[in-house]
């Protein structure tokens, strides 16, 4: 069965501008309906099932945008900055449109997989304190990081400010002068694993996250590389929640 929706705002959540943008639009003539020229900016269409052109060129409806991006170092995790490179400064106009915001953040120097969306339900519940969502790390650390560092994370730690962390996991792949590890948290405080290596006296010293919820960063994808989410992929992501 159809889901029929105003043709105006189909074509704003399609990113051809406002409401009242897209009004002038369809009142000017740019836009068909099964190559019909369409003027009434309320007709209700079914967006995936009917043929609709702008400016003659045939539209591929999308409400919602999924990008996943292997953030580089360098970068910051915001929508806009007037001194610094953003993650959106990295994505293309095609998909700017659409109007994507990151889900969480991740530190300048941190690296790796970043959800971007204007699905705004899932940013919501994806990064909510009480849905726990898994966020995954690799990271090198200043010391050796051993045992106790391991039951400390199990417990729960005291970050700086005196807030005690929720349970996470500390597998140590290499216990050296400079350790490699993969952490697990359930939460995203500020600055949140650089912290709680500190709260054992510990630094990181690279940071790179590996996954969030079911969604695994993409090994294709270089620093500053980006793709869109399979359907399986955002499927798995809207079963968590």
């Amino acid at each position: 069965m159809g889901c029929f929706k105003r043709l105006d705002k189909v074509l704003a959540n399609m990113g051809f501008g406002s409401r009242k943008d897209v009004k002038k639009l369809i009142k000017s003539g740019a836009v068909e309906i099964e190559d019909i020229v369409v003027l009434d900016p309320e007709m209700k269409v079914d967006p995936e099932m009917q043929s609709i052109k702008v400016n003659g060129r045939e539209i591929d409806y999308k409400k919602h945008i999924y990008l996943m991006l292997n953030k580089p170092q360098g970068v910051i995790t915001a929508t806009e900055d007037r001194r610094l490179r953003t993650v959106l400064d990295l994505i293309d106009e095609e998909y700017l449109k659409f109007q994507p915001s990151p889900v969480g953040r991740l530190d300048k120097d941190t690296e790796g997989l970043l959800l971007l969306t204007n699905d705004g339900m899932l940013n919501h519940n994806l990064t909510s304190p009480r849905k726990h969502v898994d966020k995954e790390y690799y990271a090198e650390i200043l010391g050796k990081v051993g045992i106790k560092d391991i039951e400390a994370f199990k417990e729960g730690v005291v970050l700086d400010d005196g807030y005690k962390t929720m349970p996470a996991e500390l597998k140590i792949l290499e216990g050296a002068p400079v350790s490699r590890v993969i952490v697990k948290i359930k939460e995203g405080k500020f600055h949140q694993v650089k912290r709680m290596f500190e709260a054992v006296g510990k630094k990181v010293i690279y940071l790179k996250r590996l996954s969030m919820g079911t969604l695994k960063l993409d090994e294709n994808l270089r620093p500053g590389e980006y793709r869109e989410l399979t359907e399986q992929e955002i499927e798995d992501l809207k079963s968590l929640l």
